[in-house]
């Protein structure tokens, strides 16, 4: 009955990563107007992973969505500027649900936030280019503004299931 109980366990898991990665490309095309045109609400499902099943999936979700909305916009920092973007934001993914479930749902978030908002764009302007520190200022507030959105929703969905889970 256990090898049952695995493949159950597995095909769940599976589906549940793949319903969250198309959520996440759905989210791709829901822009925040900025100077890439790759900000979008692609990285609520990664969060919501992260905070409700585990922070792989998280990261996995997340640096999928990303690469969704580069790719919605073509590419506009390059595919390896991408590839690296998509590392950072599953980074973040998996330390904002690492947070969440030491510190709780609110730290979770705002180190979703931060580590999105200002950290991954931030740690781009090491990249030895003329454009990265006048890029970096331009995305600032918009990157803000999507990550708040997309890690606020994702907390407050995660919460909700909880507790509807629970009751």
């Amino acid at each position: 009955m256990d090898g049952r109980a695995d493949r159950g366990d597995r095909t769940r898991r599976l589906t549940r990563l793949a319903l969250l990665i198309a959520l996440s490309a759905v989210g791709a095309f829901i822009k925040i107007p900025s100077p890439t045109g790759t900000t979008a609400l692609d990285a609520l499902p990664g969060y919501l992973a992260a905070f409700l099943f585990s922070p792989g999936e998280g990261a996995l979700v997340a640096a999928l969505g990303h690469l969704a909305s580069a790719a919605t916009a073509g590419f506009p920092l390059t595919v390896p500027i991408h590839l690296i973007v998509a590392l950072e934001l599953a980074g973040c993914a998996a330390l904002a649900g690492v947070t969440a479930r030491r510190l709780g749902m609110v730290a979770g978030i705002v180190v979703a936030i931060v580590c999105n908002g200002i950290v991954a764009p931030g740690i781009l302007t090491f990249i030895p280019s003329p454009v990265t520190q006048g890029l970096f200022m331009a995305l600032l507030a918009p990157l803000l503004i999507a990550s708040a959105i997309n890690a606020i929703g994702a907390g407050l969905v995660a919460t909700a299931l909880r507790r509807r889970s629970s009751a």
